[in-house]
């Protein structure tokens, strides 16, 4: 019969034993409901990103996506009424024989919920003018009640460094974001980690687009500090890279280069030993999204593992000239890595000079 091509999915038997479940109808996914002695189904592919809304879980009268949590109707297929008007399609089921049947001619159409893309989501272009280093502090403290801190202080005579030489900088403190940790979207599939990060595109509120719009769109040297804790970076520098899984994703799953052209380096200080396995890790990191780093990436500061008078450390590192001077070298380093790395992309081989035009970039150059 025309417009009839019904397929069978099973064993009514079976199927009836879990409330939602993932399907294949020859090469058609299909999420198959079970609810009050009634057999549904829906697209097993999400409006979203495709995860398979089969896997998902069924929430009052919703299939949720497994993937990002996205809402369909287990009967209509429609989303829920606050989020907008779309929908994935639906089929007619029966049971016949004892066997469930699902008619794939009878597919509605899907309708996907209009929206502007992320402003993350533009073209990454970088435009002409100086270089831009971003420092991004990773310690945690108090916010009522700060502390001092010595990576933070020798981060600050960094960028002032790059301020002096006629460079833009921006400063982040990880402390001051509000965002949420990584909730392993990788680990459910690749494609699930997204660019922009899920959870920004679906949270408003998160904070680490800030992060995200230094590093790639704006910097072209990033500088971050951090201090030692058992052995390890600061957690919120761990919760920060983890969140940069969907930069990294991008080169695996899309070749896509979010990060080209761009130099790193990193300050390491700490009440304890671990230096090298600190600047290590964080060398591995960036690496892996596709930095580049000046000789000598790193500085570091620690008193070692018997040195628990830590007021004696903030002391030392507050009056050490020759760490202040490290912090300046380090920049410079960095600074000159970025004209490297820029002058390449845009084609030119050199830079304006004289004043504090040092570091401006020839606007002649077209920008890619």
């Amino acid at each position: 019969m025309p417009g009839e091509d019904w397929i069978s999915l099973g064993a009514a038997s079976e199927l009836a034993k879990r409330e939602l479940q993932q399907l294949q109808a020859r090469a058609t996914p299909i999420a198959l409901c079970y609810r009050d002695g009634t057999f549904t189904a829906l697209a097993g592919v999400c409006n979203h990103v495709g995860g398979p809304l089969g896997d998902g879980v069924l929430d009052g009268e919703y299939v949720t996506c497994p993937w990002h949590f996205w809402k369909f109707h287990y009967q209509t297929g429609r989303t829920r009424p606050e989020i907008g008007d779309g929908s994935v399609p639906t089929y007619r089921v029966k049971v016949e024989a004892g066997e469930v049947l699902v008619n794939l001619a009878s597919a509605t159409a899907r309708k996907h919920i209009p929206h502007p893309p992320h402003p993350l989501a533009r073209p990454v272009k970088r435009e002409t003018g100086p270089i831009r280093v971003v420092g991004i502090s990773t310690t945690m403290m108090n916010q009522q009640f700060p502390r001092p801190s010595t990576s933070e202080l020798l981060l600050e005579h960094a960028l002032e460094q790059a301020a002096s030489t006629g460079c833009e900088t921006q400063a982040i403190r990880l402390r001051d974001l509000n965002f949420r940790h990584c909730e392993g979207f990788y680990s459910k599939s690749a494609h699930a980690c997204t660019w922009p990060c899920s959870i920004t595109q679906m949270d408003p509120t998160d904070q680490l687009d800030r992060v995200y719009e230094a590093i790639v769109h704006w910097a072209d040297a990033i500088l971050i500090s951090t201090s030692i804790r058992w052995g390890a970076p600061c957690s919120l520098y761990q919760q920060m890279v983890e969140r940069m899984n969907c930069i990294q994703n991008q080169e695996t799953i899309a070749n896509r280069h979010l990060l080209q052209h761009k130099a790193a380096a990193f300050i390491v200080t700490g009440g304890q030993d671990n230096v090298q396995a600190v600047a290590g890790s964080m060398l591995g990191f960036f690496a892996e999204v596709g930095c580049q780093f000046p000789q000598f990436p790193y500085i570091a500061h620690s008193r070692g593992w018997s040195a628990e008078d830590m007021e004696n450390n903030v002391r030392y590192v507050a009056e050490s000239e020759d760490l202040q001077a490290g912090a300046r070298a380090l920049a410079d380093r960095t600074i000159a890595m970025a004209k490297l790395l820029v002058q390449g992309a845009l084609g030119e081989h050199a830079l304006v000079s004289g004043g504090r035009k040092g570091n401006q970039l020839d606007t002649r150059a077209q920008a890619h």
